[in-house]
């Protein structure tokens, strides 16, 4: 099929990939207002960039999640990854390998738990459920043997780099985005959504189901630890226990940006916004001196009800 053929129906796919999201961006646009109104001093750019390095690390998380999702797995250990990269950043940074040597430790880290987990899972077959939540008590006391408590050292030109009033966070999303791009160019990425559609029918149709999923975990697991060199950046140090909370909110944003659990569904725009939506409203509610209790529960009501609002739609198509 000819370019100019094709081309005539991209914007409909496009149009049908984001349909479910719908309800997504209302939301995500009404608290965008909301947080303008109550705090106008964001569009400064210099609040911009500030907002942006506070978002990163659970857009990152968003992202690798989803990855994996995509593929109808789950992890688990997402939280636990960041707080050990954070730690082996922290604790090779002061040694004479610096920053760069830190760089290439935490890669290799993410890297080689990820394609553990991806073996267990994609070889041995076993559930992604309870490979990644016994691989999050692995790496949760590793994080504590090597760095007990917070500590050890970032050079401050990498922090002032990575987390100072320079947009590197704001290229670092574009360089994402475009990796992402990259990467469903190639077959183990078009292989990511068929593996997680329908497994036997991609290997029926001659995609490596065993190198797509062991892939999306390697890349998830250097996306994690990643994160977690970028926390450290942000800190100034590392903590074992920092990611704690990323867990939950890497879930929560994917499954926010339409990202299935049975696998085979969901964008990374989707995982964004998601991702975006999680941190305005966590600042909305701060400027609103919400109590801490009031802040989970409303929490809980917006990401059930943006969840549930396009599949009531489609049960009320599906009824008329």
């Amino acid at each position: 099929m000819s370019t100019s053929a094709i081309r005539p129906l991209y914007w409909p796919i496009q149009w049908r990939r984001n349909e479910g999201l719908g309800a997504l961006y209302i939301v995500l646009g009404a608290f965008v207002v909301l947080y303008v109104a109550l705090f106008p001093g964001i569009l400064a750019p210099g609040a911009v960039n500030k907002f942006v390095q506070g978002w990163f690390p659970t857009a990152m998380v968003a992202v690798a999640e989803t990855i994996v999702m995509l593929t109808g797995g789950i992890d688990l250990a997402v939280g636990p990854m960041v707080s050990l990269g954070s730690v082996v950043a922290a604790s090779t940074m002061q040694t004479p390998l610096g920053v760069f040597g830190a760089v290439l430790a935490v890669m290799a880290l993410g890297a080689g738990t990820g394609t553990i987990v991806g073996a267990f899972v994609a070889i041995a077959r076993y559930p992604a459920i309870i490979v990644t939540l016994a691989m999050s008590f692995i790496i949760r006391g590793t994080a504590l043997l090597i760095l007990p408590r917070p500590g050890g050292f970032v050079a401050p030109a990498f922090s002032d780099f990575l987390a100072g009033n320079h947009p590197t966070t704001i290229v670092l999303v574009l360089v994402l985005v475009m990796l992402w791009k990259l990467y469903q160019a190639t077959p183990l990425g078009v292989g990511l959504i068929a593996v997680g559609d329908n497994a036997e029918g991609a290997y029926r149709s001659g995609v490596g189901v065993v190198s797509a999923r062991m892939f999306a975990y390697a890349v998830s697991g250097v996306l994690q630890a990643m994160t977690g060199l970028y926390v450290a950046a942000q800190t100034g140090s590392g903590d074992p226990l920092i990611g704690e909370p990323l867990t939950l909110s890497a879930i929560a944003a994917a499954v926010l940006g339409g990202v299935s659990f049975l696998g085979g569904q969901g964008t990374l725009r989707g995982a964004l916004a998601g991702s975006l939506l999680m941190s305005i409203l966590i600042n909305v509610m701060f400027f609103m001196d919400l109590p801490l209790v009031a802040q989970y529960v409303v929490q809980g009501l917006i990401i059930v009800i943006t969840v549930a609002l396009p599949r009531l739609r489609g049960a009320r198509s599906h009824t008329a």
